[in-house]
């Protein structure tokens, strides 16, 4: 480390452990004329500091401040440090004395001493859980604005990003972690790992481990570091594991045979077992899904098919003429398979948590999943569309078709319940251009009206009966 003055020294002091602050950290604190940060990190670094060293301690949402006291004094010829718990790089004073420097045309030299952050703490403490690729957010919203903060949760949850969350609740701040677990079941398992750390590195640690469906954001305070697992992230031996690949190609290839082969033997199993084998192959596909997925062979009865809606839709797909779908709730999105769109690169959207809906619903007295078709036909008018919860939202749908406003490229009527369901189905039949996969009367719901759009995907599939490659 070069000693010339003027400078100042930022250094990350890690977590809150002794054993956890470098000994490049340790030298600086030893090093320094003055030591300026938040009180209550003094703790850490009391036992390296000089006699004769000057210790100005600030409280929080002091940052600015802290900045100009160590430029006052770095530019009287002292050599400053001032202290961030974790990596001074992340969320830290680093940024802040850069653009401070910029700002004074400072002529003091910067020096910046990486520390330990908090999530590398408590992935340390969870397992091995940030294996592969992983994105940091923070929840605070009082230097970037929620609708941002928004975007860069809905980013990460698509594309599978381990996520450590920062700043994830406060006494003002409540509702935000709520919010992020809704935006992540919307595009993860419900059984995806997640992991919690309170007070990471310090004698109140606490180290909890749960999943995405069952994490409950009232357990989260200021001081802990919640860490989220991708679609690969497991659980072993009361740890959190996120491979790196170097078994996957492997264990991937077992699985999915395994599992593809039970599939296919189900698939053999219903086909021996239909009443009315001789039907043509899409709907006869549409049919072996919803009753694999049932179990239930009153489908055979209640599926109704449009002449070759199965065939065509898969063409269009293929194609790359339909590249969105709608479905009217999430559990309907969550149950298309993420294989089967990534080969083919179609979207999937759903509306109902989007703020535009919740709005637009309360301003017009109709239904969220209404509002959200009315936002959806605006962006997509020709979209495949499914329904397997709100029949109002069909119903809407309907509506918009018979104004010429929504002109789509399939519907899946499998809306499920005793209010408005089957009448929903009833006004579906006359738009004959329009192919469409209809379950009848009460019955349907996300998980079949899925399964029917995940047989519609996998089309080139039927022929052989082999079933589950996007398993």
């Amino acid at each position: 480390m070069m000693k010339d003055k003027p400078r100042i020294i930022v250094a990350g002091i890690g977590p809150g452990s002794a054993s956890d602050i470098t000994p490049a950290v340790i030298q600086a604190v030893k090093e320094s004329d003055v030591i300026i940060g938040y009180k209550y990190y003094f703790q850490f670094i009391t036992p390296y500091l000089r006699p004769d060293s000057l210790c100005i301690d600030t409280g929080m949402k002091r940052e600015k401040v802290r900045a100009m006291q160590a430029f006052e004094h770095a530019e009287q010829g002292k050599t400053v440090c001032i202290i961030s718990s974790g990596d001074a790089g992340i969320y830290g004073m680093a940024p802040l004395i850069y653009e401070m420097k910029r700002e004074r045309n400072s002529l003091v030299r910067i020096e910046v001493l990486p520390g330990i952050s908090a999530f590398q703490k408590a992935a340390s403490l969870l397992g091995a859980p940030i294996g592969h690729d992983f994105c940091i957010i923070s929840l605070s919203d009082l230097m970037t604005p929620w609708e941002k903060i928004e975007k860069r949760i809905e980013a990460a949850a698509k594309a599978d990003f381990i996520t450590a969350v920062y700043n994830p609740k406060s006494e003002g701040r409540y509702w935000q972690l709520y919010r992020l677990k809704e935006i992540y079941m919307q595009e993860r398992n419900p059984e995806t790992p997640v992991g919690y750390v309170r007070q990471a590195g310090r004698e109140e640690q606490e180290v909890h481990m749960t999943t995405l469906g069952n994490f409950d954001p009232e357990e989260i305070d200021m001081f802990t570091i919640v860490l989220i697992g991708n679609s690969q992230t497991y659980f072993y031996a009361d740890k959190m594991i996120t491979p790196r690949g170097y078994y996957r190609e492997e264990s991937e290839k077992d699985a999915k045979g395994i599992g593809q082969e039970i599939m296919m033997d189900s698939f053999r199993t219903i086909a021996k077992e239909l009443k009315y084998p001789d039907i043509p192959l899409g709907k006869k596909w549409a049919i072996l899904h919803a009753i694999h997925t049932t179990a239930d062979f009153e489908m055979e009865q209640i599926i109704q098919v449009d002449e070759g809606a199965v065939e065509q839709l898969h063409q269009a797909f293929k194609e790359g003429k339909i590249t969105t779908i709608i479905t009217d709730v999430t559990m309907a999105a969550s149950g298309i398979r993420k294989g089967a769109l990534e080969r083919l690169g179609i979207e999937v959207k759903c509306y109902l948590s989007d703020e535009r809906a919740v709005a637009l619903s309360k301003e017009k007295g109709i239904t969220r999943t209404q509002a959200g078709i009315r936002l959806a036909v605006s962006d997509y008018p020709n979209a495949l569309y499914v329904f397997g919860n709100a029949p109002t939202a069909l119903m809407e749908l309907c509506d918009l078709i018979r104004k010429g406003k929504a002109v789509p490229a399939g519907i899946v009527a499998a809306p499920v319940g005793f209010v408005h369901v089957c009448e929903s189905k009833h006004m579906v039949k006359p738009f004959v251009h329009i192919p469409k996969l209809i379950v009848e009367g009460r019955k349907g719901g996300s998980n079949l009206a899925a399964t029917l759009v995940n047989s519609i995907l996998c089309f080139d599939d039927a022929e052989q009966l082999k079933p589950g490659r996007d398993v």
